[in-house]
């Protein structure tokens, strides 16, 4: 599975272990070896004014063989993969330096040809830059190569089969058949798509649905692997396994959406492959310009000059500086980048679409309203319901306690018990106190009064949760609990329409709930009553428009869309695989960071195009005067110049990403 493209592009991802731990290591011991060889070098010391001994004249070449062989070897090998694809970048570019400038010392050491070449020195600070640039590149960003792992942690690591004469017996998942039956105890995960075939229980799907709230399944309905069952046991009879379950659709999904990405290069890896040809031309018409005008030797070195000069370590840590960096300003700010191209791609986003259910809500229920019809106020009606629900384990009954215990002390309540499937009922201050739906109404042969019948109607038509409340079989108020909208979700969207940025909606609630929550939002288009294999199409289908979408989510059904999308954005409150499947991950629940990502990736893709103008503008100048343009009147670059220039060249980058820090991430 293609879970980087954008390494793959760059041909930073082979097979040759080009990883960050490499890196870090061969950097190190390459360190090591070049001061030596700096200090051993002639060209050094003639420029510094000390004498090296008969005895350390071998102490350079010795040593730079090794840090060429050595430290430079992930170039090498790089390079080969990308001529493979016909597609040189980077690997290319610094591989034809070093080797270059290995051949022509070598061959000055040896005495051969006459060549007066020392590039011992600059061979070993080159390979070394470069190492440092590449580390500090794949440290800073890591890999989003979990998603699939992920999906897979979702499912139990074996089952408990019902056997012929109700024996239960643990087995693998692999030993489950379709037809089996299996017993889910309370807290247990769903071990495989199936059929309640006995009990009833509410069932957490969140991770598969990304939906708020638990679900009740009774028998004859059907359940989806990974889900949980929150309050008791049952048993359910199999009907998928292995890759006919949802979870492994839903895995074959992020696969395919993660293919499908833009195979283009990085910015770092476009301008490699313009220096490289270039540096080429230069080498070649250098290499003629000499021949007819001096001698073979005077050919050589000046083209030799021009190849490890056209190479400059300014490039080399040009982007990876802006991007550890601003990953690290990012990651300060609550924002985290797993894909190296996505800081790129985020400038260029047009649409964001948000995932409803814990992105631009909080993806669990809160009370909205407490209505009371007369017979008791409104603080009476909530403090009875939360006594009463004191100890439900029911998501609702949370929110009810949660909503009352920040108004007033609880009273307290006893004789507890469950009405399956109605609500509950305790005894409050000696008063039966019952909170449920509909279902516990015509349990009481009860109506509410008109007004509050009225009222309730309209909330349940925004999509909101009724819940009434009797006492002594009286109803004297209802509860209406929503999905909370995140007090931050407004801003973000006011604050990305004032970008230009197109606010899009995508959710599995029903159209009217939909509707209700983007009109209080002011987003620009919904997609209502979508499945999970939707979300991905539904990202898919803004493209075909000509859009560049980020989409933004956190459950399991978020995955393939987010590997779908141009950026994939996940909230660090959800769950692995959708993090995994992101190119950013905000740390914070707050939809703001969206905005905060997207100035980011303004200022740092400005940064990296100044610092590869740097580069390219010491290659433009000193690249000529390496050839000899100006031999004519008597100047021709200095080797060791032109290689001093190009180190000062690195100190001037570096100091330039330094000022991506004054970027302002939020506010205006």
């Amino acid at each position: 599975m293609d879970t980087h493209a954008g390494h793959e592009t760059g041909q930073h991802e082979h097979e040759h272990g080009d990883h960050a731990a490499v890196f870090r290591d061969r950097f190190w011991l390459s360190l090591g070896l070049s001061v030596p060889v700096v200090a051993g070098s002639h060209m050094v010391a003639d420029l510094l004014g000390y004498h090296i001994p008969p005895w350390a004249g071998w102490v350079a070449p010795v040593l730079g063989t090794v840090v060429f062989l050595y430290g430079g070897w992930p170039f090498l090998s790089g390079a080969v993969g990308e001529l493979r694809q016909r597609q040189p970048g980077m690997m290319t570019l610094v591989a034809l330096a070093i080797s270059v400038a290995f051949i022509a010392s070598g061959l000055t050491s040896l005495g051969v040809g006459g060549l007066r070449l020392d590039f011992w020195w600059e061979l070993a600070l080159l390979v070394v830059i470069m190492l440092l640039g590449h580390w500090l590149e794949m440290r800073a960003l890591g890999q989003a190569s979990g998603a699939l792992e992920a999906l897979a942690e979702l499912l139990p690591d074996d089952a408990e089969r019902v056997e012929d004469g109700g024996e239960v017996r643990t087995v693998t998942l692999d030993e489950l058949r379709v037809g089996d039956v299996v017993l889910v105890r309370s807290g247990g995960r769903v071990p495989a798509d199936g059929t309640v075939a006995e009990g009833a229980a509410e069932l957490d799907e969140s991770m598969v649905t990304g939906e708020s709230g638990t679900v009740r399944r009774a028998e004859g309905d059907q359940v989806v692997a990974g889900t949980v069952a929150t309050d008791s046991a049952i048993r359910i009879r199999v009907d998928a396994v292995g890759e006919d379950t949802a979870l492994a659709g839903i895995q074959r999904l992020v696969a395919d959406a993660q293919g499908s990405r833009s195979r283009a290069q990085a910015l770092a890896d476009r301008a490699a492959a313009l220096l490289f040809w270039f540096a080429l031309l230069a080498g070649v018409l250098t290499y003629v310009v000499w021949s007819l005008l001096g001698g073979a030797t005077d050919a050589v070195e000046r083209t030799v000059t021009v190849l490890v000069i056209a190479c400059p370590h300014a490039l080399g840590l040009a982007i990876p500086l802006v991007i550890a960096i601003s990953t690290g300003i990012s990651a300060r700010a609550g924002i985290l980048v797993t894909d190296r191209l996505a800081l790129e791609r985020m400038r260029t986003v047009d649409t964001v679409l948000f995932d409803k259910t814990g992105t631009l809500t909080r993806g669990r229920p809160a009370v909205s309203e407490v209505l009371a019809t007369g017979r008791a106020d409104e603080d009476t009606v909530l403090g009875l319901a939360a006594a009463a629900e004191h100890d439900s384990e029911h998501p609702l009954a949370a929110a009810i306690v949660d909503a009352a215990s920040e108004r007033m002390k609880l009273p307290r309540a006893t004789g507890f018990r469950s009405l399956t499937g109605r609500g509950v009922v305790a005894t409050v201050d000696g008063k039966e106190i019952a909170v449920g739906g509909p279902s516990l109404l015509r349990h009481y042969e009860v109506e509410p009064p008109a007004e509050l019948d009225r009222r309730t109607r309209a909330l349940a038509d925004r999509g909101a949760t009724v819940l009434h409340v009797l006492r002594d079989g009286g109803v004297i108020g209802a509860l209406a609990l929503a999905d909370e909208i995140r007090p931050e979700s407004r801003q973000a969207v006011d604050a990305l329409h004032a970008e230009g940025v197109r606010v899009v909606m995508i959710t599995g609630d029903a159209r009217n709930v939909a509707e209700s929550v983007a009109a209080e939002l002011g987003v620009d288009e919904v997609f209502a009553e979508v499945l999970p294999q939707d979300k991905d199409s539904a990202v898919a289908r803004l493209q075909e428009r000509g859009q560049r979408v980020a989409m933004v989510g956190d459950g399991v059904n978020d995955a393939p869309a987010l590997a779908r999308a141009d950026v994939g954005i996940a909230i660090g409150a959800g769950t692995d695989v959708a993090i995994e499947s992101a190119g950013v991950v905000l740390v914070s629940d707050d939809p703001r960071g969206v905005l905060a990502a997207r100035r980011l990736s303004v200022a740092s893709y400005r940064k990296m195009w100044q610092n590869l103008g740097w580069a390219a503008g010491y290659n433009l100048a000193a690249v000529p005067l390496a050839a000899g343009v100006l031999a004519s009147v008597g100047f021709v670059l200095p080797p060791a110049v032109g290689a001093v220039v190009m180190s000062l060249s690195t100190i001037v980058v570096a100091l330039n990403a330094q000022l991506l820090r004054r970027v302002r991430l939020s506010g205006e």
